[in-house]
């Protein structure tokens, strides 16, 4: 098994506690789309408690990425943190939430 599958399998067993019909292919596509920062235990996770973090969520992942106002991304962003408790939240896992809050899975098609 490759790392990029070892991750992979630790984000869909998270997911799966959030959403047991979670669209796994959406996920994979996410995750690759994140690139080499799922290695890095510091990028690879998402702090809802600290505002700059959030801020650049909505910058570069929901305006740049996904195409959305600032305002859409920041309740998208908000929502996750919402729906997704954990202490260490996985950054694949997060954009998978925030991407399907915002209805742009058409963006990894």
């Amino acid at each position: 098994m490759s790392k990029f599958d070892e991750k992979l399998a630790t984000y869909e067993e998270a997911l799966k506690k959030l959403d047991p019909k979670a669209d796994m292919d959406l996920l994979r596509k996410v995750t690759k789309g994140l690139g080499p920062s799922i290695y890095n235990n510091d990028s690879n996770k998402v702090a809802c408690s600290q505002k700059t973090e959030l801020e650049r969520v909505v910058k570069n992942y929901c305006e740049k990425k996904l195409g959305v106002s600032a305002e859409d991304g920041d309740k998208a962003v908000k929502a996750a943190c919402e729906k997704y408790t954990e202490r260490a939240k996985h950054r694949a896992v997060f954009y998978y939430l925030v991407c399907k809050d915002l209805g742009k899975e058409s963006v990894y098609a």
